[in-house]
């Protein structure tokens, strides 16, 4: 090592782990020889874990899928791949990651990834008073479908009742605007909207509450997901809420799943329940209320209008029986950041056309009309024509791994444990699915 160089090197090292991008690099054969420490934050890992081991054992997906492996066989940059996975820690995450090859003398010695955490910047596109740049009222949600008129109606009883307010329904189905929406419904009104996200098990984010809310009275309080905390902090929860009965707060909170199921399986503490439940309003999912797409759509485009200046002013026919054939498993959520992606690439189109849809969509779009199969559809008979072998195996899988999802409601772990796999391995196969390649 030449003198120049060894006086770089503390200066290389110490700006690897500075810096606030994660940092992974392979050898030749796949091998770690870097991990940075906003590396180990972002996937929970450890260097131990990771350094000298092969990046296909250390994480249970096959070649094609890393991009890493990619770069290494073309020896060809791979740029802004949008990742969003579980890591080590139970902990869905969403990174932009750009990976290179490396070249030394003009021969290839490996591939480094430069990972960016954008898990937070997703999470405030959908807070409240972000989502539209303006107050969430009622009049503001979209509300075509008889079921979101009832939801509607009973959010203005409950503006109207002032009692601690339950809001139940899938993720992405809009309970964060429901509680704004109730909060602007007040008469004589709240004086501030905070919301509380509950997504942590850290005992210092329910002190920190505590000692807010010491400060705050006549404000409306949206505790988010409460099902996410561990049940000490619900209790502890709990307690804090009771205490601070007469400082004429608002109380609303959310849970994402079936509240009996939660408290049977240990994950809601009844009693929280209990004090929430005085008031519950369900948000249906988007694929029973499909009314509502077209309406939303229009709404969206409406918006984009009146501040962007957009110019799609019609949607064609094609369009609409994509969005209605589709069953949203995102929800609003997902049907709104899609219209967020297409209208960033839109210029002077007036007519919203089939062309114009990310691929990504239309895959996902065309993969689900034909996985909707049913177990007669496996069965060989005299009278069907053979598929091929792989064709076959293929489709079985699908339906194979569709079953075991909706038995155990979406549980990826459980339903890995059921079919003997990793979790990593069914979730790999699972995106597979959606993107439409599994093979």
């Amino acid at each position: 090592m030449n003198d120049r160089l060894s006086k770089l090197l503390p200066f290389y090292k110490f700006a690897t782990e500075q810096v606030s991008v994660g940092i992974h690099a392979v050898d030749i054969v796949g091998k770690t020889i870097i991990y940075n420490e906003k590396m180990k934050e972002i996937e929970g890992l450890d260097s131990v874990d990771v350094v000298d081991r092969s990046i296909l054992d250390l994480f249970q997906f096959e070649q094609q899928e890393s991009t890493l492996l990619k770069v290494l066989h073309s020896e060809k940059p791979v740029l802004r791949v949008k990742q969003t996975y579980w890591n080590r820690n139970g902990q869905e995450i969403t990174t932009i990651n750009d990976t290179y090859p490396v070249f030394e003398n003009g021969k290839l010695i490996g591939a480094i990834e430069f990972s960016r955490d954008i898990t937070t910047l997703e999470r405030l596109i959908y807070q409240p008073l972000k989502r539209y740049n303006e107050a969430i009222t009622l009049s503001t949600i979209t509300a075509a479908s008889q079921l979101m008129k009832d939801v509607k109606e009973r959010s203005i009883k409950a503006a109207h009742v002032r009692m601690p307010i339950l809001l139940t329904g899938e993720a992405g189905t809009g309970k964060d605007l429901i509680a704004e929406a109730i909060h602007h419904q007040l008469s004589p009104p709240n004086e501030q909207f905070i919301s509380l996200y509950c997504h942590s098990s850290d005992i210092h984010l329910i002190d920190k509450f505590e000692k807010e809310l010491r400060s705050l009275s006549n404000c409306t309080i949206f505790c988010e997901r409460i099902d996410l905390l561990s049940i000490d902090l619900q209790n502890k929860l709990l307690d804090i809420l009771k205490a601070n009965s007469e400082s004429q707060n608002l109380y609303i909170a959310s849970i994402g799943l079936d509240p009996i199921d939660l408290i049977s399986k240990k994950q809601l503490s009844k009693e929280l329940y209990y004090y929430f439940t005085t008031v519950t309003i369900n948000i249906p999912p988007l694929r029973e209320r499909t009314d509502d797409i077209l309406p939303f759509v229009e709404d969206y485009f409406h918006r984009y209008l009146n501040r962007y200046g957009s110019s799609i002013q019609e949607i064609d026919e094609d369009v609409i029986q994509a969005f209605l054939s589709y069953d949203w498993p995102g929800n609003l959520k997902e049907l709104e950041l899609l219209l967020d992606e297409i209208s960033s690439m839109i210029t002077t189109e007036r007519v919203l056309k089939i062309d114009m849809l990310p691929l990504h969509f239309k895959l996902k779009v065309q993969d689900f009309n034909e996985s909707t199969k049913k177990a007669e559809d496996f069965v060989v008979s005299s009278d069907k024509e053979l598929l091929p072998l792989d064709a076959y195996l293929r489709e079985a899988e699908v339906y194979y791994l569709q079953k075991a999802m909706d038995k155990y409601d979406g549980n990826v772990t459980k339903a890995a444990e059921a079919l003997g796999m990793s979790r990593q391995n069914l979730q790999y196969r699972l995106r597979k699915m959606k993107n439409g390649t599994i093979q």
